[in-house]
């Protein structure tokens, strides 16, 4: 009889794929977007999934039954999952999925420890400088990933507790001076995931994020006829944060009075003046609820030229 595996993949569309592809073992898919929104430590807690829950009801207006449904009842069958030889971790090289993974890992860590704990992870395949979601490789690449996946050591799933640790405190200007400095094995996206997450907070130029500047740059350079092809150029051209379809949508909306019309798209004289660095906008988007991980996302600057954070004191 074979080991028995249990595989935690990143996304439904992973467990479809690999599920059609008659991989043997238990699938739980791990459904949540811990890139967005108010985090803390003790990943699976009772306040955990309690600030969770106010996140992405207030963010995306969850009902409290779709949130059970399609959340908690996975992660409480992953709860009862403790008897397979080997657990297998599949997630991707983007943001969304890197801050998961490290979740993950933190309550492996302290649920499932002396367990087999491997990881598969896409990204590049080849010399190609295309990145590849797990759905996009092949069936021979998917199983080459697969036999070749590592085998986590105890200082790997240290370290990425540590870092889920410095994701949740409530400064980030400690994850900035240590994320760098790990040999980039096996965690071989994480240090650029971290280095996009550090850009989420407001640039210093305009009070814009990465994220809200891409915006309104490719709204100004492609501009689409409606609100929709926008997303849909967001998400054909934005893959390293890995959003999906409704996080580009609410960031839209957010930044909806620096736009003259969403069909066709234009940007009003004020968004153009905002991505020309003429006009900082911080004033208008602080929001004291608005976090990123567990720092408060206005508490902090980002000096585009410096590459580093500067934290608001007053």
């Amino acid at each position: 009889m074979g080991a028995s595996i249990l595989h935690i993949t990143n996304g439904d569309s992973t467990t479809n794929y690999l599920k059609n592809l008659r991989f043997s073992g238990e699938f739980i898919t791990w459904r949540e977007m811990l890139c967005e929104g108010k985090t803390s430590t003790d990943v699976g807690s009772e306040t955990f999934w309690k600030n969770r829950f106010q996140f992405l009801k207030s963010s995306y207006n969850i009902s409290k039954k779709k949130f059970i449904d399609y959340t908690l009842k996975e992660y409480r069958t992953l709860c009862n999952r403790k008897n397979h030889d080997e657990i297998v971790l599949w997630f991707e090289f983007d943001l969304f999925c890197q801050i998961n993974m490290i979740a993950v890992l933190s309550w492996l860590k302290r649920h499932r420890k002396g367990y087999n704990i491997s990881l598969v992870c896409s990204g590049k395949i080849g010399k190609s400088n295309k990145m590849h979601t797990l759905p996009e490789l092949n069936e021979n690449q998917i199983q080459n990933h697969f036999d070749k996946r590592i085998l986590l050591t105890e200082d790997d799933i240290a370290y990425a507790d540590y870092i889920w640790q410095l994701y949740c405190s409530d400064s980030p200007l400690r994850l900035e001076t240590v994320y760098k400095f790990k040999n980039k094995n096996p965690f071989q996206y994480l240090a650029s995931a971290i280095e996009m997450h550090l850009k989420r907070f407001p640039s210093i130029e305009n009070g814009l994020n990465e994220v809200e500047n891409r915006i309104l740059k490719t709204a100004d350079n492609k501009h689409p006829v409606t609100k929709n092809k926008l997303t849909h150029h967001l998400l054909k051209e934005q893959s390293d944060y890995g959003f999906g379809d409704i996080q580009y949508e609410n960031s839209i909306n957010e930044l909806k009075k620096l736009f003259s019309s969403f069909n066709p798209v234009e940007l009003s004289k004020k968004g153009k003046q905002v991505l020309e660095n003429q006009i900082n906008y911080y004033a208008h988007l602080r929001n004291d609820n608005s976090y990123l991980g567990g720092s408060k996302k206005y508490s902090f600057l980002y000096h585009n030229k410096a590459n580093k954070l500067l934290q608001i004191t007053s």
